[in-house]
């Protein structure tokens, strides 16, 4: 008998049985709001049959299932007997006077977990699961109520032990709280106890808990995998927990599947053991953690391995008949391994770490200790159509998700109010591995365009959010995962790391890894680490850059200090704002690591200073008129700095000559370019400054000067004559097109490779005419398989001939679409579809994305594809107003904060910043509050440039 037809008859029984049941009367301050009965039992399943533990017989349950939903309301279980059987029945509170709501407070500490058992059966075929959890724990006050977590399951028994077994007369499910209260009847006294709970639930398609992936398996059948997804508050779907990262334990689990699929978790297979047609996998006993790196992965896979040179054995699990496809990962997490265990003096604690590619995953990957999870395209490497910017891409993921293991597993923020802690020290530790491993990247000049310049974008707002800001309820989570926290975070370990030097930062690491291994900590732990080890004051400066939102600009000026002492500089603090507004009374003031350098030695750092004071002076040696002067050096301290005219000048021929180094050449450009945006500066004197560029050759300063020029259009999209600011681009572009042309020469370099992609790319929306003839060249051989379009070249290609065709390009790139199973190619061509002219395709672009064919991983960057362009701005809003339930329903946490942000701050007017704030105060999105806010905040400040500077702009576009 199948357990779906034995659901069935334990339904029919219980359905035929004759209860009697009272409504409870009880604290009325519990929850807030209250299911119907009646909505309740029409929605509750039939309990599933669990194993007991003794005779392994199957046993009927001792309760009727309640679900627990993101819905706002509470219900309570009420005890009630039939054959001298005990049950819990959902039952509506009924009261007048009810609270509309209470502060979002943590779980109670009078009660706290030391071990789990947890046991999951998940059901593929008919997407649900049964568990059961035993958990070891501690009792530390007299009490008769224990609160956990528990969102979306349902319960079926819970029993409290010690040398007795005592139930609860009442169970309060508080979905609002995401709680289950445990009620007794008597007095819970101190010491030890263990919590045994039974419940069932759906593999769910939302991404987060455990949630069912879908793929295509090798005979052609469409099928599932089962996945977890529990960071930030999602193990509470899968199993009832103390989901805080403060509530750490110890996890045994189990897992019971069919014999034909894999099974993973965090600790290697201990016992396994066969169960009819299932294979039950008892997994060793996992260090003490939170529970949200827990972790359980069932499906079909394959898997390369090898061993790092530490010992440690790796495995990258990959889609059947995929294995080549995971050698490059492999490689990595080989050798970062033992980087990390020499860089921290601490080994990879566990003794075995996989690597396992998703097909359905909402973020790039998650560090769940020992079985990290990773989208397919974050992870999976094909050598004939992986990009070089997407394998560099990859190098870093991977590089992160291992930082974690040390810095987020084995020492874990207290709170998410640190999150930046786990967030923005991985975003920095992942440079540093890919430079070691790497150094052909050049990775770190990369970081300044890819972190660094993103975070000093968004943190000007006055919008932004401190690195270290207050959480209270877990819904304000998702906005918090942003580039405040990752980026932001990792600038300022990357300033104070050059502050203080590797080898007191490394000593400064070990001693907080190794003080608060298996421990939770707080921001002010790690600067008393890193204090302690370089006896520098840490806290006292870097508690100015976390706990403050936003930076300072230090202005500069400059004098003769007389008698051949060199030049005297004049610096001055005050907090940048992205609107120019004077913030002199806002009472901001940074603890600034000052640094300069001068055109006697540009690489050379001839002045290390911090400023402490709103202004200050500082003498420059061996420094005369003639002499270019340059504050932050190698673009390090995370601030803005504004040089008056007579300076900026001396800097052009340096530019040219390039005898100022890269990343002096892109921190100057972008300096300028925040000036220009804030209205310190015109636009037209960044237009006039890019001319110096045209001779450029390297590929970061190219990143950076293509994000402005991307700026510009989207800004210049709105005026009669974005034309004119073509021309200028492609003329700007043209040596740089020359000289590499689409055709990969000998002894290029991987930055070449990348040069070359971001220049066609920039090409293909400009209509560029020798560039569009060669697109369609290469793209008829490509798809008559006459020549194979290198894959560093597709994406710029796709677009090119997008943009210059129309219905008969479109249906080609559909067709390969359809017909690749690589997720890379299919994001590279979805992702293209935006490109096109035609209002028409533009349409059939936005419900592709809502299709069955797109993921809803992808589909909001397939509908930001239309949104990016000035042909599609306006189509791909209105398509978000229409299909607002939809996309609400299909895209959720940050998928839906990016694709608010990418469909809205690009507009740039004050009647369109009001229909945003109207939009969204009629449909509410909660955990976006903030994108909102910042979106309209940058429509206003786009407003406001377009008015202050478009005339000046049109004139000097016209004498080109």
């Amino acid at each position: 008998m199948s357990s779906k037809i034995l659901s069935e008859l334990v339904v029919k029984k219980f359905l035929n049985a004759s209860y009697k049941f009272s409504t409870y009367k009880g604290n009325k301050n519990l929850c807030n709001h209250k299911v119907p009965l009646g909505k309740q039992r029409r929605n509750v399943p039939g309990p599933v049959p669990f194993k007991n533990r003794r005779t392994d017989r199957l046993r009927l349950p001792q309760s009727v299932a309640v679900s627990v939903g993101r819905s706002q309301h509470c219900s309570e279980w009420i005890s009630c007997s039939s054959n001298s059987t005990r049950h819990f029945i959902a039952v509506q509170k009924t009261s007048s006077n009810m609270p509309q709501g209470k502060p979002f407070e943590r779980l109670p500490q009078n009660v706290k977990p030391k071990h789990y058992r947890l046991s999951l059966v998940p059901d593929l075929k008919t997407l649900l699961f049964r568990g059961s959890v035993s958990v070891e724990i501690e009792v530390l006050t007299n009490t008769d109520t224990i609160v956990l977590n528990a969102l979306d399951l349902k319960l079926h028994e819970v029993t409290l032990k010690d040398d007795k077994s005592l139930k609860p007369g009442q169970v309060t499910l508080c979905t609002e709280e995401e709680t289950a209260i445990l009620k007794f009847p008597s007095q819970i006294t101190p010491g030890s106890y263990i919590l045994d709970i039974y419940f069932t639930g759906e593999i769910n398609e939302k991404m987060k808990g455990l949630y069912r992936s879908k793929y295509v398996n090798q005979k052609g059948v469409e099928t599932y995998a089962a996945v977890t997804q529990f960071e930030a508050t999602d193990a509470r779907r899968c199993f009832p927990c103390w989901d805080e990262p403060a509530h750490k334990a110890t996890f045994d689990i189990s897992l019971t599947v069919p014999k034909d699929l894999v099974a993973l978790s965090n600790m290697p297979v201990k016992t396994s053991q066969p169960e009819g047609d299932l294979i039950k996998y008892n997994f060793e006993t996992t260090p003490i953690m939170s529970t949200y790196l827990v972790a359980a992965v069932i499906g079909e896979y394959d898997y390369v391995e090898d061993r790092s040179s530490d010992g440690v054995l790796v495995r990258v699990y990959t889609p059947k008949g995929k294995t080549e496809q995971g050698l490059f990962a492999l490689e990595v997490a080989t050798k970062v391994l033992p980087y990390y265990k020499e860089y921290f003096n601490i080994a990879y604690p566990l003794p075995k770490i996989d690597l396992i590619a998703i097909a359905d995953f909402s973020a790039g990957a998650m560090e769940n200790w020992g079985l990290v999870t990773y989208r397919e395209t974050c992870l999976l490497v094909d050598p004939k159509n992986t990009s070089a910017v997407r394998k560099q891409w990859i190098a870093l993921v991977v590089g992160h998700e291992l930082a974690h293991q040390w810095f987020g597993n084995l020492v874990t923020m207290e709170w998410w109010t640190h999150l930046w802690l786990n967030e923005g020290y991985a975003s920095f530790v992942e440079f540093l591995c890919v430079n070691f491993l790497f150094p052909e990247y050049d990775i770190w000049t990369q970081f300044v365009n890819d972190s660094y310049i993103k975070a000093l974008e968004l943190d000007s707002l006055q919008n932004s959010h401190p690195i270290e800001v207050p959480v209270g309820n877990p819904s304000e989570i998702d906005e918090i995962f942003d580039d405040i926290s990752y980026n932001k975070g990792a600038s300022v370990i990357r300033m104070l790391h050059h502050y203080i030097g590797d080898e007191d930062f490394r000593k400064g690491m070990n001693l907080y890894l190794t003080r608060y291994q298996y421990k939770n900590t707080f921001t002010e732990d790690l600067w008393a680490a890193l204090e302690e080890a370089s006896k520098k004051p840490i806290g006292d400066v870097m508690s100015t850059w976390t706990k403050q939102k936003g930076f300072p600009v230090v202005k500069v000026s400059q004098k003769s200090a007389g008698d051949g002492g060199g030049m005297k500089l004049t610096l001055s603090q005050t907090k940048f704002t992205a609107d120019g507004s004077n913030s002199s009374n806002e009472n901001y003031l940074w603890m600034i690591p000052i640094s300069i350098s001068t055109s006697k030695n540009p690489s050379k750092e001839i002045v290390s200073t911090v400023l402490t004071t709103e202004n200050t002076d500082v003498i420059v040696p061996d420094a005369n008129e003639n002499d270019w002067i340059k504050i932050n050096p190698g673009t390090i301290g995370f601030y803005r700095t504004q040089y008056p005219p007579e300076m900026l000048k001396k800097f052009i021929p340096a530019i040219r000559d390039r005898t100022l180094p890269p990343l002096d050449r892109l921190g100057l450009l972008d300096d300028l370019f925040a000036m220009v945006k804030a209205g310190h500066t015109s636009t037209v004197e960044v237009l006039k400054l890019l001319k110096a560029f045209e001779d450029e050759p390297n590929y970061n300063v190219w990143s950076s000067i293509g994000n402005i020029l991307e700026r510009l259009g989207q800004l210049l999209g709105h005026t009669d004559y974005e034309e004119n600011y073509n021309k200028y681009q492609k003329k700007l572009l043209d040596k740089v097109y020359n000289r590499l042309g689409w055709t990969q020469k000998s002894g290029e370099t991987h930055l070449d490779t990348l040069l070359r992609g971001l220049v066609l790319g920039k090409l293909a929306w400009l209509d560029h005419g020798s560039s569009i003839s060669e697109a369609k060249k290469r793209f008829s051989d490509h798809v008559s398989n006459r020549e194979v379009l290198l894959a560093d070249l597709r994406s710029a290609c796709y677009k090119t001939v997008l943009r210059a065709g129309g219905v008969e390009e479109f249906d080609v790139l559909l067709k390969l679409y359809r017909t690749s199973d690589l997720h890379e190619e299919k994001d590279r061509i979805s992702r293209a579809f935006g490109a096109t002219k035609d209002p028409i395709l533009l349409k059939r672009v936005l419900e592709f994305a809502m299709s069955d064919e797109v993921r809803s991983q992808d589909t909001v960057f397939v509908i930001a594809s239309v949104g990016l362009s000035s042909n599609g701005r306006d189509i791909a809003w209105q398509f978000f107003k229409d299909n607002w339930p939809k996309i609400n329903d299909r895209v959720t946490g940050q998928l839906l904060t990016r694709l608010i942000k990418y469909l809205t701050e690009n507009f740039a007017s004050d009647e369109k910043a009001s229909e945003v704030e109207r939009f969204f105060t009629e449909h509410k999105a909660p955990g976006t509050e903030r994108t909102v806010q910042q979106s309209i905040e940058t429509i206003k400040l786009n407003a406001a440039w377009l008015n202050r500077d478009s005339a000046a702009i049109k004139t000097y576009l016209g004498t080109i």
